[in-house]
């Protein structure tokens, strides 16, 4: 699967758009990883096991967003977003979105 940022693949023409595909994961903070954020948080800089929470929750919305792109026939996605909301206190969903396309290399 091919996935960009872009609105166009150079390199590639679209044949068929599939339509909006999106992944989704709802997220919470642990009290043992909040513990230790704190302790990180007392001596500044990189707060490592926020920043791998977030990294993790948006790699499985990406994996999720492709999957149904997959389903859906697709084998690119184009116009590839994050979009993130804290729900409540702790908890926050991530979503990536974007157009799942049909391409065919330009000849």
């Amino acid at each position: 699967m091919i996935v960009t940022t872009m609105n166009d693949l150079p390199g590639y023409r679209i044949v068929v758009v599939n339509g909006l595909v999106r992944g989704v994961i709802v997220r919470s903070r642990s009290v043992l990883g909040n513990i230790g954020a704190g302790f990180q948080s007392l001596f500044g800089g990189d707060i490592t096991i926020y920043t791998q929470l977030a990294e993790d929750a948006r790699q499985h919305a990406y994996n999720r967003m492709v999957e149904q792109a997959g389903r859906m026939g697709a084998n690119a996605i184009i116009a590839m977003r994050y979009d993130a909301n804290e729900i409540m206190e702790g908890i926050t969903e991530v979503l990536a979105y974007g157009t799942a396309v049909r391409v065919e290399p330009e000849c």
